[in-house]
Formats: structure tokens, sequence, C-alpha cells
């Protein structure tokens, strides 16, 4: 791998923009990963013929995924430039029924892209910067990727950081992460310890069973402390993944299986209980049996003061407790109770029927991509104002220090990145990239907007299909479930956040705020002096 002495500004952008995507629930919402990789969306296609034909999902459903697809893999350099993205665009001009010639030769075609997917992004990339793609392309594209193969976010986040550290070049970059691709899963040994095991009889005899005397005889053989270390017992897996936080998940699985059987115990309900912490051999560190968040943050209820305010009940409460399991609870129901959350919200009687583009319950998650869309500037201009930080106090930060709301505050910075551009914060580099698309944004309002909700859209659409898979088509390993639980659900607490904020504040309808947010897409900039700022904001 080269290394250089400065690191040039588009492989610092890529890697700056894949911290945001592989980091933690601390990440704002505006920087994480909302997408899914070109592979797995056509593997989402063609899986989504096979609930077609069993009436879970309608033909406009199907057609409406397809079209959407065919513009986007129009962009993606790892189609390649002409065989293969010739049969892909072929493919997706015809519907694609099950059973269809179309969706069988679709299917080899996913074989044929899968190998070599990122190998011909090297190719796209081992070219000169001004004929490359965007970094913010680039970036999003091998980080949705890599994720969508198993990877777990912090492995990738300790695989950028270490790029970040040799100041490598974007073309290592690229061969870093096809080398990742073509990675094969490993078998792991992964310990999950029981602190209570009803009905222990049942699970004697089963081979990866230990008792506790093994499971301590297993920490030590694995270089774990065991002092203070009480259980009743434990199960060792033997589990394929990319790396061993990829199989401390699955294990996390396994444990939901597990504990949700116990679930259905006469006297002894709920009893299966785990230890804290999941140990995969070879992996120095306990890893917490409880995940991280997926970022469902609803943080009015604390801004607004209505966090302990439970003695009243509104259709907003009954959403929250519905989408609350989405933030950590298991995948099914978490994806379940998340869409019921935003149905439940912003459906009404007189909504278009039929088989249409926007009817039946398909218009609540385009109602809730608008509104998302026109809350996007003033979060992410408002983490700007805060990252701010010149060396010496200047004009624009003793303004921002002297306002009271984050409307100010990020009017101010709006402001700044249109007659200075982003070189007008001081700002670390993880933070240039989105001052870079906020500088854009301010530039050319509609565009941006119209791209960022149509990226907003075709997440919570996702979202709605794979409900409907689980609910309707009783399936819980959808090719598409955990990867449209990692996009939407950031955006799923955007939205809410959103709607509570109106709610408490305004006492505004969730229907008539989708309505403004619809309104507001369409005369940002334009003759009525609609600021970017104030898209959700009531008309003054």
């Amino acid at each position: 791998m080269a290394s250089t002495a400065v690191q040039d500004p588009y492989a610092r952008h890529v890697l700056a923009r894949m911290s945001d995507f592989f980091a933690d629930e601390r990440t704002p919402w505006p920087r994480r990963l909302w997408d899914i990789g070109s592979v797995l969306a056509l593997e989402e296609l063609w899986e989504a013929g096979h609930w077609q034909a069993h009436n879970v999902l309608s033909s406009s459903a199907c057609d409406w995924q397809r079209h959407q697809l065919k513009a986007i893999l129009g962009r993606d350099a790892g189609l390649g430039d002409r065989d293969l993205r010739k049969e892909i665009t072929n493919l997706l001009n015809k519907p694609l029924p099950d059973p269809s010639p179309e969706r069988r030769r679709l299917k080899e075609v996913i074989g044929h892209l899968r190998p070599g997917y990122l190998d011909r992004w090297v190719t796209a990339i081992a070219v000169e910067e001004s004929e490359r793609v965007k970094p913010e392309r680039f970036s999003r594209t091998v980080a949705a990727h890599l994720l969508d193969l198993g990877y777990s976010g912090l492995y990738l986040r300790n695989w950028a950081r270490g790029l970040k550290t040799a100041r490598v070049t974007a073309t290592d970059i690229a061969e870093s992460a096809a080398e990742l691709a073509r990675a094969r899963p490993r078998t792991f040994d992964v310990l999950v310890a029981l602190d209570k095991v009803p009905h222990r009889e049942l699970a004697e005899p089963l081979p990866n069973w230990l008792n506790k005397g093994k499971v301590g005889a297993w920490l030590r053989e694995h270089g774990h402390d065991t002092a203070g270390f009480r259980t009743g017992g434990g199960f060792v897996y033997q589990l394929q993944a990319l790396d061993p936080l990829g199989a401390a998940d699955q294990a996390r699985q396994l444990i939901d299986r597990m504990t949700a059987r116990s679930e259905f115990l006469r006297g002894r309900r709920g009893g299966v209980l785990p230890l804290p912490y999941i140990w995969v051999a070879g992996y120095d560190t306990p890893v917490p049996l409880e995940p991280p968040a997926r970022g469902v943050d609803v943080l009015s209820l604390v801004y607004e003061g209505h966090l302990y305010k439970v003695d009243s009940r509104e259709r907003i409460d009954d959403a929250l407790e519905l989408a609350a399991v989405s933030n950590r609870g298991a995948l099914a129901p978490a994806v379940a109770g998340g869409w019921a959350a935003v149905e439940s919200l912003l459906v009404h009687p007189d909504d278009p029927q039929g088989d249409g583009e926007r009817s039946g319950k398909a218009i609540a998650a385009d109602r809730m991509a608008a509104i998302i869309a026109c809350s996007w500037p003033r979060a992410e201009l408002t983490t700007l104002a805060h990252r701010h930080q010149p060396a010496q106090p200047d004009a624009l930060s003793e303004a921002i220090a002297a306002c009271t709301t984050n409307r100010e505050r990020a009017r101010l910075v709006a402001d700044a990145l249109r007659t200075g551009g982003p070189e007008a914060l001081a700002l670390r580099y993880t933070d240039t990239a989105a001052a870079q698309r906020m500088a854009a944004l301010v530039q050319n309002p509609r565009k941006q907007l119209t791209e960022v909700s149509h990226a907003f859209r075709i997440a919570m659409r996702r979202l709605y299909r794979t409900r409907n898979i689980i609910l309707h088509g009783g399936a819980t390993q959808g090719v598409a479930l955990d990867a449209s639980l990692r996009t939407a659900a950031p955006l799923l607490g955007a939205g809410l956040d959103r709607i509570v904020h109106a709610s408490y504040t305004e006492g505004l309808d969730p229907l008539d705020l989708a309505a403004r947010a619809e309104v507001a897409l369409q005369l940002v900039d334009g003759e009525t002096g609609l600021a970017t700022v104030d898209l959700l904001e009531p008309a003054r």
C-alpha cells in the first residue's frame, strides 16, 4: 500500500465520510448512511418477485422499486461499462415476475456482478482526479457494499482509521476495500453464558453445552479474566462471519430466539437469562450483549420537556411506544414497530386507494420522507454552528454564541456558506465534507433537497416493503432485513422528532406537518422567499 507525506484531499474526504458511515449511535443522523449497495438492491429486487407472486407485495410496489433502482444504478462504476451494464439495464426495463425468463436471468447476472464489484471500482478510481466520481458517491458506494456483505461497523471503522493513519491514496482505498470484499467468512467460536437455565435437562445433552466449570475453563483458555465470574452454564457456537463482531451479532440473534422461546414457558416464563457479555475466541474484549442503539433519536422529548409527562395519552404516544423497539429490539419486531408508528401517524382514510404509485399505505413513506428532507438542512447547519471553532473568536463565532435558538444559528451558518463557501467555517477535517454539502445546498436548494428527499423516500419505502414481507409473508430472513433497519432507523427517529416537536409546540397534526413539508419542497428558494432553515416553520 502506497504512503504519501500529505494525503490527497479526495482520499481524506472519502475516509472522513466512511468514518461517519461506520460510526456508532453518536453520529448525527444527517451524516449516517441512508442507502444500501447496488448488489444487495438487485438481490432485494429479485426477492421481491417471489413476494409479488405470493400477493405480499403489489405489482406497483415492485415496479416502483425497479424504476428507482434503474435510475440509481446508472451512475455505479461497479456495474462495468459494457456487457454487464447493458444486461442489467435491459432487465430493469422489464417487469420481473416470478416465474419469468427475465427474473431467472437477473439471478445469473447478480452472480456475475458480485465477485468483481469493487475491483471494477478500483479501475474507475485509478484515473486522473478530474475524471473520478465525486468522493461522496465513492465513499457511500463502497461503505454500503462492505456493510451489506456482513462486516460490522466497528471493524470497518478501525479499517478506515488504519488507512487514514497510513495516508493512503484514493486508489489504495479502493484496492483495500476490494481485498475486504474478496475475503471469505471465517469460523468463530462464540461463547454465550447464561445466568439462569430453566429445564437444564434439555440443555445438557446438546453437544455445544458447557457446564459452569467448563465455561470458566473456556474463558481462561482464550485469555479472559474470570475473577468474580458466575454462571449457570453456556453454549459455544461455531459461526461463520467476516469479523469477530459480526459473529457476536449472529450470537445475539441466537440469544433473541432462545429468550423468545422461554417466554412460552409456564411457571418460568422468560426464565432464560443470558449474562451481559458475549465472548469470541481470538477477540480479546468481551462484547456487550446489548447492541448499540440503531439511532432512532427523538430528542424533542427532552428539549420540549415531555420525557416524563405520560399522564395523558395521544396518538403520538402510541406511535412512540410502537417505534421504541426499533432502537434495540430483534430485527423483525423492530421493523414492524417502526413502520407501524409511521403508518399510524401519516395515513388517512381519504388517501388514494388502488394500485397506483402513491396509493395505499406507501404514501406514508413519502410523507415521512418529505418531513425528514425538510429537517435535514437545519439539523446539519446547527451541527456546523457548534463545530465552528476558530483559533481566535471571529465575527461568526461571536454571533453564533449570542444566538438563543438553533434556527438563528443555522441561518448564520447558511449565510456564511452562501457568501464564503465551506472555507468560511473553522472546522476539523471530519466536518469539512458536511460543510461542502451544506454549501451546495444553499447555492441550489431545490436540486439538493430533491436528491435527499428521493433517498429518504427509497429508504422509507424499503422499510414498508420489509414490514410487509415480515407480517404478510411470515418471513424474518429477508435479504435486506438488516440493511433496511440500518438505513431507515436514524431517519425514522428524525421524522418522529419533528412530528413530536410540531405537536408539542404548535399542536400540529402529523398529516398537516407532512403537507407543510411537501409544499415547502416545492416553494423553497422561490418567489415566497422560503429559506432552507424554515422549511418546517409555519408560514409568516
